[in-house]
């Protein structure tokens, strides 16, 4: 049944195999896209997606992980146009009013405004109907599996893949509570083999990361460093109001940094090592990589430029991809 589901066609065709006397030679081998991680900087997707069109590359599988599953879930549903419109009118007033701040659930933002925009683009589509094979990578709280989601409804999918912990809540998807999927596979090549291409090109959005990961062998604490930063006293003398210490823990102070740059600096350092690990122990036919280091994960408002930066460097890398292309057929 397994083997069925890979050779099916662009279109969904779950037609026996091919007889010799019906089968025919493929134009091109089957082109998947593993689309990663990133936030903000995923929006380079939209890019690396109208530059292999119009080099006549289209792809038969495309796996996302958390934006890569939004971006390559509105491809696969034809709303690429109409994502692309939205996001590039993004700006913070605008991205505020998606934000239903919630202090009740388990994360800062309860997701329901966001899904319902998706919603509204790609409507009540799931998978099975896409034209092309589409899987959204998520991952379970608790047990930490891998989920590939192939069926049931695209934006759900969608919402599981991006829950961020702690910043949006887990998403109960068959019986199970899902959350993003860059803890355990930040760019998803093996699902994308798995699914059937035979060439994977992985776009990796955060590889522009440079001097990350390196080790610093001798450091201690300062006397004068605790002076600064100790501030243990002032909850006892009653000075600090309950406004000004939330304040503190989630601003931050006196170059500590808050609750949120926290978690977002702690995600991207475990997404970037076990990005490394897996391309390293799969990796990809070909590979992108958007120069994006000047975007931060919560620069919404720069969509223009994430989607330029990944169509500049399809250009870049489309010689090989073409290259690769053709040593398949």
């Amino acid at each position: 049944m397994f083997e069925s589901f890979l050779r099916r066609g662009r279109n969904g065709d779950r037609a026996a195999t091919a007889t010799p006397e019906t089968a025919v030679v493929a134009e091109h081998p089957t082109i998947g896209l593993a689309l990663g991680g990133g936030a903000a900087r995923g929006f380079a997707h939209i890019g690396v997606l109208r530059t292999l069109a119009k080099h006549g590359i289209q792809p038969d599988v495309i796996v996302g992980t958390s934006i890569g599953a939004v971006v390559g879930g509105c491809h696969a549903a034809g709303q690429l146009d109409e994502f692309e419109e939205w996001c590039s009118r993004l700006n913070t007033r605008r991205l505020l009013g998606y934000l239903d701040v919630s202090f009740s659930g388990a994360g800062l933002i309860g997701g329901g405004r966001l899904a319902n925009r998706l919603e509204k683009s790609i409507g009540r589509t799931v998978i099975e109907d896409l034209p092309i094979r589409f899987a959204a990578i998520a991952t379970e709280v608790k047990t930490g599996h891998e989920i590939w989601l192939t069926r049931g409804l695209l934006v759900e999918a969608m919402r599981a893949s991006y829950a961020l912990p702690g910043i949006f809540p887990p998403v109960h998807v068959g019986g199970r509570w899902l959350v993003d999927g860059a803890l355990v596979n930040p760019v998803p090549v093996s699902a994308a083999r798995s699914l059937g291409a035979r060439l994977v090109i992985a776009v990796n959005v955060n590889a522009d990361q440079f001097d990350r990961g390196g080790t610093i062998p001798d450091i201690g604490v300062d006397i004068d460093d605790v002076a600064a930063i100790d501030d243990r006293g002032t909850l006892r003398n009653g000075l600090r109001t309950a406004e000004r210490l939330l304040k503190r823990q989630f601003v931050g102070h006196r170059g500590r940094p808050g609750i949120p740059s926290v978690m977002v600096d702690a995600f991207n350092v475990m997404q970037d090592r076990i990005t490394r690990s897996r391309l390293a122990g799969d990796p990809p036919d070909v590979t992108i990589n958007p120069r994006l280091g000047q975007i931060g994960w919560f620069d919404f408002h720069r969509a223009s430029e994430a989607i330029a930066a990944g169509a500049e460097a399809t250009e870049r890398a489309i010689e090989t991809v073409q290259d690769a292309v053709a040593t398949l057929v």
